[in-house]
């Protein structure tokens, strides 16, 4: 079991920025691919980045794509996800998750096996 941990969350401007790290205390996530979901009140979880296990190979949804980086620091064990001009629309519960039987990304919430407990995202106009 890899027990994840998000962090970066809070309340912002519209316009600003954010960064959410996840990382995986104990343990090590370098041979997996990583991704971002989000989750706002009354919706359900939606796919925002993901990475592949090496960095290179990296997808954004269209929704956050030009505002929106996924990244990951492998000596670290961890996985970024920088998020500029950000909009009310964004507010929501982001999640980290790892995909253990791949080492490329994917978008597909089923193909994740392990999950962070989220970290909320507040944006206010």
């Amino acid at each position: 079991q890899v027990q994840l941990v998000e962090s970066g969350g809070g309340l912002v401007q519209a316009g600003g920025s954010l960064r959410l790290s996840c990382a995986a205390p104990g343990r090590t996530f370098t041979n997996y691919a990583m991704g971002w979901f989000r989750q706002a009140p009354g919706k359900e979880r939606e796919f925002v980045a993901a990475i592949s296990w090496s960095g290179i190979s990296t997808y954004v949804a269209d929704s956050v794509k030009g505002r929106f980086t996924i990244s990951r620091d492998n000596a670290k064990n961890t996985v970024y996800l920088q998020m500029n001009s950000l909009q009310p629309e964004d507010t929501a519960v982001y999640y980290c998750a790892a995909d253990r039987r791949s080492m490329g990304w994917t978008t597909q919430r089923e193909d994740y096996d392990y999950w962070g407990q989220g970290t909320q995202v507040t944006v206010s106009s």
